[in-house]
């Protein structure tokens, strides 16, 4: 198997960019905010990083990452649920609108 060079600065955000991405749509307001402060976690962490073989592997990581993010944000979104009072805009003005299915 080939050595994988150091990954581009390009590269690297463009991956951070699609996990963002990825991450806002979760539709469950707990998993959307953990995600989106993990994945910026991550990419501190690379940026950070000054040794070329701790940041290929931090990258591959990310990488791996990716892939299962995306998977749980569709079962996410296919199976979401109530949204919580801090989702709802006008909660005290409408209490029923807590009521209201985030994946509606």
């Amino acid at each position: 198997m080939a050595a994988m060079g150091t990954p581009s600065r390009q590269a690297i955000l463009i991956l951070y960019h699609n996990m963002l991405r990825t991450s806002h749509s979760f539709s469950s307001y707990n998993f959307r905010e953990y995600f989106v402060q993990r994945t910026k976690d991550t990419f501190r962490k690379i940026q950070n990083e000054s040794d070329p073989e701790k940041v290929r592997s931090l990258y591959s990581e990310a990488v791996r990452d990716s892939t299962v993010l995306r998977r749980s944000a569709l079962v996410n979104q296919l199976y979401g649920g109530w949204k919580l009072a801090v989702e709802v805009k006008d909660a005290e003005k409408d209490p029923n609108a807590i009521k209201e299915r985030s994946d509606s």
